[in-house]
């Protein structure tokens, strides 16, 4: 399985929260998250780099594969100090788990199970930290990597392909089933070819060609090698099949393999008990078969050795799954209200893993909400200027008609660029009209007994409805007689009941209150009787 930084589609803000592991971090950690990936066999280990280049993990920590120097399950994120400043270009994850990382500067580190020296350092001792793999990849930049079930595979700028580990089934490539205890250069039919693109399954391999051939080794019980056969492949062999198709990237499942062609098609061959082919049966193929995803181009296609599921998108957005679903099998291509193909393995696969490297970027675009609440009170942009208690408010007539009855009407019959309001207080007014751009109030509750008079005066039934919740919502004993005079003052009804009620409930405290004491005479001899009469100075 391949999670690769460079292939990706536009993630903007990303919600990593779909992800279950994700739950243990605060809102504070996850909008500091800049990338990310969800492994294990019950997705219950997660690494993930900060916007300064920090790594942390968390989560079981089966075989020491979190990289924290122990076996000790974490539910505190732990930093990585050997990744931290590295920037993670690519990673890849195994079943035991094992890890394998390479950075921008093309160095590569590897950790966690390595009972079949899938850790490429020569020996099958777990690997508790981070550990850097340079036999025979001194001076070679790797810029992708792959794992299957107990084996690594790594790409080099140059196009050279590396495997080892795990080699029961010949998925090293190297002609032989002996496991392959450090990194060997994947030969045969591609010593003399430029790969572009590599992918595990769980016990086979695969490599994408500069000229979009298609060479696969390994384990083909499945016929997840497209061959045409169900025997295992020591050494790479080029699929005939696809003879005249460009094949343009590789995704290999737990024993399935889609590829997507540089037009945009897609196929797919190998295990297909659960329907992840998407040929619309539940019949393994050992030969490519085309599959129908949408009249659209696909321009990404997402597998993963640990899931039966598959997914893909379409050059218009629209997001595809099929295979394994949350325990449904899904025998064509269905079409979802996801936004990226990440979505599908967060909500539907089992386990709920990422397949690639998640990629955060900050997003600095301004929707149109955002715009406009941005330009509230803009003197640069404004073409009108309210003067209220002496002070200016500049706003944008199309906007007020837009948002506004009140001002539809009376704007349309005004030229002016300067009006004067003196029936409400600048507070007030100004809270009014910062609602207009961003449909929120944020006023203290005895201004917003004000609004609520000038919502009422100009009818605005959604602004009411807020006003009263900030009201209600901010009562205490301190303010209580305060909000109950200015209900009665603005004939708030709902809200003066409300507020009675209120010190009623909290009588003794609210009486011994610097509002209390500062009572208009009116309104205490009215509260004083209206008390009496429900019976609260009864013993």
């Amino acid at each position: 399985m391949v999670i690769h930084a460079n292939f990706l589609s536009a993630l903007k803000m990303l919600d990593v929260g779909k992800w279950p592991i994700f739950a243990l971090c605060s809102q504070e950690e996850l909008k500091l998250i800049r990338q990310a990936c969800v492994f294990g066999s019950a997705g219950n280990e997660v690494l993930y780099a900060t916007e300064n280049n920090e790594v942390f993990v968390l989560g079981t920590n089966c075989s020491g594969c979190l990289g924290t120097g122990d076996s000790q399950s974490t539910i505190e994120p732990q930093r990585l100090d050997t990744l931290c400043g590295k920037k993670i270009a690519c990673l890849s994850y195994g079943s035991g788990p094992h890890v394998v990382v390479t950075t921008a500067e093309g160095e590569v580190y590897t950790w966690g199970h390595n009972a079949y020296s899938q850790l490429g350092n020569g020996t099958t001792n777990h690997g508790l930290v981070p550990c850097q793999v340079s036999t025979n990849l001194v001076n070679k930049k790797v810029i992708e990597v792959a794992c299957g079930s107990h084996h690594s595979m790594v790409l080099t700028s140059d196009g050279e392909v590396y495997a080892w580990g795990y080699n029961n089934s010949g998925q090293v490539g190297s002609g032989s089933t002996a496991n392959q205890p450090i990194p060997r250069r994947v030969t045969s039919c591609l010593q003399n070819k430029i790969a572009v693109n590599i992918a595990c399954g769980q016990m086979c391999s695969m490599a994408v060609v500069e000229n979009g051939e298609v060479y696969v080794w390994g384990y083909n019980g499945n016929g997840q090698l497209g061959l045409g056969s169900s025997g295992n492949q020591p050494i790479p062999c080029r699929i005939a099949a696809l003879q005249g198709i460009r094949v343009h990237r590789v995704a290999c499942g737990y024993a399935h393999t889609l590829v997507l062609t540089d037009e945009g098609q897609l196929y797919a061959w190998g295990a297909n008990s659960y329907g992840q082919l998407g040929t619309g049966n539940k019949s393994n193929q050992s030969y490519p078969a085309p599959v129908i995803v949408d009249k659209d181009r696909v321009i990404e296609i997402a597998a993963c050795h640990s899931a039966h599921t598959s997914a893909a998108k379409t050059q218009g957005g629209h997001v595809y799954m099929w295979g394994q679903c949350r325990g449904q099998s899904v025998i064509l291509p269905h079409l979802t209200h996801f936004a990226c193909t990440d979505d599908v393995f967060a909500c539907f696969a089992t386990p709920a893993v990422t397949w690639r490297l998640l990629s955060v970027e900050p997003d600095d675009h301004l929707t149109v909400a955002q715009s406009l609440k941005k330009e509230f009170d803009n003197p640069d942009t404004a073409d009108l200027k309210f003067i209220v208690d002496g002070k200016y408010i500049h706003v944008h007539k199309v906007l007020l008609k837009i948002r506004c009855e009140h001002f539809r009407s009376i704007l349309n019959n005004h030229d002016d660029d300067i009006i004067e309001m003196s029936e409400f207080s600048y507070q007030v007014y100004r809270a009014f009209l910062e609602y207009l751009y961003t449909d929120s109030i944020s006023l203290p509750p005895e201004d917003a007994i004000g609004l609520l008079d000038l919502a009422t005066f100009y009818g605005e039934n959604r602004l009411k409805k807020l006003c009263q919740q900030t009201i209600k919502q901010s009562i205490c004993e301190e303010n209580a007689i305060a909000l109950l005079s200015a209900a009665v003052k603005y004939e708030a009804e709902d809200l003066e009941e409300f507020c009675f009620r209120f010190c009623i409930n909290h009588l003794t405290v609210v009486t011994q209150t610097t509002g209390f004491a500062e009572m208009d005479h009116d309104l205490l001899k009215n509260f004083i009787s209206k008390a009496s009469r429900v019976g609260a100075f009864k013993n």
